[in-house]
């Protein structure tokens, strides 16, 4: 098993920036890769982004290329959302996941069923 911890949500006005973390523990070394997922109200979980735990390859939802950076730290098992430029349509709660396989398909990375682990999330208010 793995456990996944978030951390680092919080209320921001448009155009500013928030950093999310995500702190994995348990059985780690199984852990290929991770990603961000979010909800917002009345609508479906999205994909955000997610990287590859030892190329660091990196896959964004075209919402959020040039805005958002994901990154993760190997020594910590801990996964970063660098959000800069934050809009309204933002507002949402993040979801950190973890996924035990390698995916075969670049395509994968954006699935949800891809991923075996959930953190709690963590809610991201954008205000006007």
């Amino acid at each position: 098993q793995v456990q996944l911890v978030e951390s680092g949500g919080g209320l921001v006005q448009a155009g500013g920036s928030l950093r999310l973390s995500c702190a994995a523990s348990g059985r780690t070394f199984s852990m290929y890769g991770m990603g961000w997922f979010r909800q917002a109200p009345g609508k479906e979980r999205e994909f955000v982004a997610a990287i590859s735990w030892t190329a660091a390859s990196t896959y964004y939802a075209d919402s959020v290329k040039g805005r958002f950076t994901i990154s993760r730290d190997t020594g910590k098992n801990t996964v970063y959302l660098q959000m800069n430029s934050l809009k309204l349509e933002d507002t949402a709660v993040c979801y950190c996941a973890a996924t035990s396989r390698l995916p075969r398909y670049e395509s994968r990375w954006y699935i949800a069923d891809t991923y075996d682990y959930w953190g709690q999330g963590t809610q991201v208010t954008v205000s006007p």
